[in-house]
């Protein structure tokens, strides 16, 4: 009798795929501030980064839920959408895609909402519709906010995320600068308060006009604002510039900024604010928040 002898065993293929091991898409996302791939759910609703706490660009309608009353929002504007004024070869055709692929018509919403009961017109820009860039209906829109808000006697809060002007659309995507200025001193001259929020990123022609005219200023960690790209700059000045340049927090330092807000705590942030620069008659009938 044999007491040790060789067992059976049943002979397993490996089964591998030709590219390696798949990982389902949408399950990692690659952090641009630490360049880490962070598991999409441990980031949160919020869309923080747990290992650098880098705030990740997000949507407007993911903007909306994060920050106003449940179910508050009334669009604005809603069928106001770009042109092609000069002929860009293809503009048309980009547009159209984007638009499918953002669900969005242009690169801002604008609606009103309420803030733990107050009422506010809201504006947010979203860079993943041609990275926020402002052309002749962005300039529109942002316009007649301030105006019918004017109208209204509401505050606005604008969260800005933008690389700047519109190139397929030239000088007509520049005047919206002044457009927008003059609605926003309609507004104040009116004594109406105005919140600014700037996002990563935040450049070019919408800093330089109603991004920083707010009557209070907040900016999101490490959000990029300026005007020129750091490139443009050193090339201009010939000297290399440090790598915070144009971070929140240095822009905050040199007193362009009046807070950095993280945001899970904005919400609270923006409506502590309106509750104490907007009249009474702002809070929705039978609220008492």
């Amino acid at each position: 009798m044999r007491l040790f002898k060789k067992r059976p065993y049943i002979s397993l293929e490996k089964t591998t795929s030709q590219n390696g091991p798949s990982v389902p898409d949408g399950m990692f996302e690659k952090c641009p501030n630490c360049k880490q791939s962070v598991y999409v759910r441990s980031m949160g609703q919020e869309r923080i980064c747990p290992h650098c706490h880098y705030a990740l660009r997000i949507r407007a309608q993911e903007r909306l839920a994060l920050t106003i009353d449940q179910n508050s929002f009334d669009e604005w504007d809603e069928a106001v959408r770009g042109e092609n004024p000069l002929g860009f070869p293809g503009y048309e055709e980009k547009i159209a895609k984007v638009q499918i692929s953002s669900g969005l018509r242009e690169a801002v919403v604008t609606g009103k909402a309420t803030f733990q009961g107050t009422e506010s017109a809201i504006g947010i820009m979203d860079s993943h519709f041609i990275m926020g860039s402002m052309g002749q209906a962005v300039g529109e829109k942002i316009t007649r906010l301030f105006e019918r808000a004017t109208e209204e006697s509401l505050p606005v809060v604008l969260f800005t995320a933008s690389g700047g002007a519109r190139m397929q659309e030239g000088i007509f995507s520049l005047m919206q600068m002044a457009k927008t200025s003059a609605a926003i001193k309609r507004h104040s001259d009116k004594g109406l308060f105005y919140l600014t929020v700037l996002t990563d990123p935040t450049t070019g022609g919408v800093t330089a006009s109603f991004a920083m005219l707010g009557d209070i200023i907040l900016a999101e960690p490490g959000a990029l604002v300026g005007f020129a790209g750091k490139r443009v700059i050193e090339q201009t000045i010939k000297a290399s510039l440090p790598d915070d340049f144009q971070l929140a927090e240095t822009v905050l330092k040199n007193g362009f900024i009046d807070q950095i807000v993280e945001r899970n705590q904005m919400r609270m942030v923006i409506s502590q604010l309106l509750a104490l620069h907007t009249y009474s008659d702002n809070k929705v009938k039978g609220d008492k928040t």
